[in-house]
């Protein structure tokens, strides 16, 4: 087994980080806006679980950099060019559709990524990876059901469905993406083999869509990539605007 580098861990953590908080930053917009008042609390309890996620791993992320810096500087004071998430994530809410699809994709990912990584070398990241493997089976199973109630449900709730898969399907191939990062990592005992989990969750949405007699997306259709590599769409600029405006507006501020 390879030894790992701290500073390509601290990446593979960033990357788990930055993509939980920026899609629990996404969940929170519908606090207020969600379609009935338990889909809010459903949806404000994710957003929580994500961002809950997203201090863990970023915590841990910032000591093993070893400079002093904190997961709120971590989140709060990075530009979008240093944030490392798929752009699925990224990805503006749109309707009550286009939200379950993107939260079903990229849960159902997570499951199985984070069921991985339980067994991980590193026995903090197996940890963190404990709890949120059991928070992301009730996110994709929430996000699953309502995937098939849309489809199966009225003309114009079947429409939305299927544009909001036909919108949001070019952005999931980068979530298996493997780059030299993930091999060392999955050298190291650490990491997890990213191919090995799109034929289980490519079953569980053939499964899904299938319930809902929805058309299945082609395995072979482009793909959007970059956010690993800190190239991004111009919405999470906004998201981030949002996000990050008061620690950046008052950096000494006390609570």
């Amino acid at each position: 087994m390879a030894v790992c580098d701290q500073q390509d861990l601290f990446t593979y953590l960033l990357r788990l980080g930055d993509s939980g908080l920026v899609l629990g930053q996404r969940l929170s917009e519908w606090v207020g806006k969600a379609p009935m008042l338990e889909e809010e609390m459903a949806l404000a309890n994710m957003a929580l679980d994500l961002v809950g996620q997203s201090r863990m791993l970023l915590s841990y992320a910032a000591l093993v950099e070893g400079k002093g810096r904190t997961e709120d500087q971590l989140a709060m004071h990075r530009d979008v060019h240093e944030f490392t998430n798929p752009l699925l994530v990224e990805q503006p809410n749109g309707d009550f559709a286009h939200s379950m699809a993107r939260q079903y994709f990229y849960a159902s990912f997570a499951e199985r990524l984070f069921d991985k990584l339980q067994h991980s070398a590193d026995t903090q990241l197996a940890g963190i990876a404990a709890k949120a493997v059991k928070e992301f089976r009730y996110h994709a199973r929430h996000a699953g059901l309502w995937m098939v109630r849309l489809g199966d449900g009225t003309e114009e709730s079947r429409d939305r469905m299927i544009r909001a898969i036909q919108e949001l399907w070019p952005y999931t191939g980068e979530l298996f993406e493997t780059d030299e990062l993930d091999r060392r990592m999955l050298e190291a005992g650490i990491g997890v083999d990213l191919h090995v989990l799109r034929k289980s969750w490519r079953e569980d949405l053939d499964r899904v869509l299938g319930e809902a007699g929805l058309p299945l997306p082609a395995d072979d259709a482009w793909m959007h990539s970059g956010g690993r590599a800190g190239r991004h769409s111009e919405h999470l600029g906004h998201l981030l605007a949002t996000m990050q405006f008061l620690p950046r507006a008052y950096p000494d501020a006390g609570w």
